[in-house]
């Protein structure tokens, strides 16, 4: 979906593999909609000294994913989709199965309501084997919508964000920490 929050996860992903996993990573942007998308991942790109290329079709991201193919991961950005635009979908399907992706990430903020939540799941059910990251969690007043999400679709968690800091808000989705956070903990 729109806004949240994908390019700056992505980084933040990149950041980890570069620096904490010794990984050589390419990236590719097919962010060309979002004015300056292609310049802020540039901008990272440059700052973890990895490659960055852009690509305007589903062809490109074919070749872009062989040009870094001496790389340990590649992460390829999408550019964001409204759930209420049916349209823009088929573009999105066509790029990540030109890509082929060994994993996708859908990426929610953990400030959308559980309305819209359903809703976004529904327009996004042509993903079928994906991995659910969210972000925001700074800004959400609770992180029930985790645990609905988790139920509703049966996906893994992988990723929470919990700020705008580049590489160091990002950690890997604890459930019993979610848990705990969401009913308490008295220890």
């Amino acid at each position: 979906p729109t806004g949240v929050g994908k390019t700056t996860t992505l980084a933040k992903i990149a950041a980890n593999y570069v620096l904490n996993q010794k990984k050589a990573v390419g990236l590719i942007t097919a962010d060309t909609y979002r004015i300056a998308a292609v310049e802020q991942l540039k901008t990272y790109a440059e700052i973890l000294g990895i490659p960055l290329s852009v690509a305007y079709t589903a062809q490109e991201i074919g070749e872009a994913v062989s040009l870094h193919s001496d790389k340990d991961i590649v992460l390829i950005d999408t550019a964001g989709r409204s759930h209420r635009n049916k349209s823009q979908f088929e573009e999105l399907k066509t790029l990540i199965m030109a890509s082929h992706a060994d994993e996708v990430y859908l990426v929610l903020s953990a400030t959308t309501s559980i309305r819209n939540c359903k809703e976004i799941l529904n327009s996004y059910s042509f993903l079928t084997n994906y991995k659910l990251i969210f972000t925001k969690m700074d800004e959400a007043p609770v992180q029930g919508i985790i645990l609905n999400v988790k139920y509703f679709t049966g996906k893994s968690l992988s990723y929470i964000t919990t700020g705008q800091n580049v590489p160091d808000d990002i950690e890997t989705a604890d459930i019993t920490k979610i848990t705990k956070n969401l009913i308490g903990s008295t220890g």
